[in-house]
């Protein structure tokens, strides 16, 4: 991994985003089991991490709001596809961007894409699409999670897509999974045969292996 870190560090990138991604004009969203403003919410629903969410980036008289590697999350309590117990997953391996949905999303790095799936579990990524990149003969993969299903219509696997291409828009909360609309995105360095779908949420046990497969977006996302 420290080979990608630092290919991803010399490189240049678009934009994920029609947006300037900076912390100057963004809020950081703590989701995590440390924010006791979590816990006054009555019941973690879409409806009510919406408001929240846009609360905090009102406030804050930010254009969006991002965040959350590494972070260990209480709003996966909420679903049981994360799990129970010890073996529950809550250690977040991408960033988030909250803001509109039908904001377009756009490819940081020439590409293919890789595969693409609806995750339509409860809290899941809902529409998701995996591209494929290679510098210097080193692979790796970004995920775009929380997608509008009709741009996997669009989709075709191995499609070529170029540095700054739209290939897909952000879903409503009714088909991103149950979510404020906002982005999910990852970077993987083994899909290890997966398709469609990758881990975005660790358990504790797991953490410093998943954390290994999946660097820090922010060597692409420069926030």
């Amino acid at each position: 991994m420290q080979k990608l870190e630092h290919l991803l560090s010399n490189y240049s990138f678009a934009n994920v985003l029609p947006l300037k991604l900076s912390l100057n004009n963004a809020v950081a969203i703590d989701l995590s089991v440390n924010n006791k403003e979590l816990y006054e919410i009555q019941e973690l629903n879409s409806s009510s991490l919406t408001k929240y969410v846009e609360k905090k980036i009102r406030e804050a008289g930010a254009e969006y709001g991002i965040g959350g590697y590494a972070e260990d999350r209480l709003v996966y309590r909420r679903s049981k596809h994360f799990g129970e117990g010890e073996n529950a997953r809550s250690i977040h391996l991408g960033v988030d961007i909250w803001c509109s949905a039908n904001t377009p999303v756009f490819a940081p790095f020439d590409a293919i894409i890789h595969s693409f799936k609806n995750n339509d579990n409860f809290g899941d990524y809902g529409p998701t699409i995996i591209l494929e990149h290679k510098i210097e003969n080193t692979i790796f993969y970004t995920l775009y999670g929380h997608l509008s299903g009709e741009w996997l219509q669009k989709s075709k696997v191995k499609k070529s897509i170029k540095k700054g291409e739209k290939f897909a828009v952000l879903g409503t909360e009714d088909e991103n999974g149950n979510w404020p609309p906002h982005l999910h995105f990852q970077i993987i360095t083994d899909m290890q045969g997966r398709t469609g779908d990758f881990p975005g949420v660790a358990s504790q046990k797991e953490k410093e292996e998943y954390l290994a497969l999946c660097p820090n977006p922010n060597l692409i996302l420069n926030t």
